[in-house]
């Protein structure tokens, strides 16, 4: 039997607050696990059936999705400001993950668009080649001598410099 499962995720920097919730809407599991990517892989391995998963927008959400977008059926990034929230209702880690499980299940999440994962490592790549290529701040030459000298010294504490620049 393949059974639906919706699994909420509250993201923070050390700690991931996950609540898995059944087609009927009964909370199956909760756990906190690490931001890592095993300890995220491990835990939906642990999940049987089709999974539905959901979080908010924040930092670590591309990291997320992208990591998870293989292994379940469907990634959801949610924008929190749009997110039907009550006055006065409590408010945890775990409440809010419970809280985005149901949404998911009710339909009622907006998801918010995120790029296709190829492209992502191409503009770290083309970033990294455009520092890497930047022509360095001109000085002025009284500058340039005193780094110059200093470099020699920490070398060549015994002498004058034999390198020319």
């Amino acid at each position: 039997m393949n059974s639906i499962k919706y699994i909420g995720m509250d993201l923070h920097s050390a700690t991931i607050s996950t609540a898995v919730v059944n087609e009927a809407g009964k909370l199956n599991m909760e756990a906190t696990i690490a931001t890592e990517a095993a300890a995220v892989l491990d835990f939906i391995a642990g999940v049987q059936g089709t999974l539905h998963v959901t979080f908010e927008e924040g930092i670590h959400a591309a990291w997320l999705y992208e990591l998870l977008l293989p292994h379940v059926a469907e990634v959801v990034v949610c924008d929190p400001r749009q997110l039907p929230r009550h006055r006065g209702e409590n408010k945890n880690d775990k409440i809010d993950a419970q809280q985005l499980a149901q949404w998911l299940r009710l339909g009622v999440l907006k998801p918010v668009y995120h790029r296709p994962t190829g492209l992502r490592t191409l503009r770290e790549l083309v970033r990294s080649y455009r520092c890497a290529r930047r022509p360095r701040r001109p000085c002025s030459p009284r500058a340039e001598n005193t780094r110059r000298r200093r470099f020699c010294s920490a070398f060549r504490p015994w002498g004058r410099c034999a390198w020319r620049f």
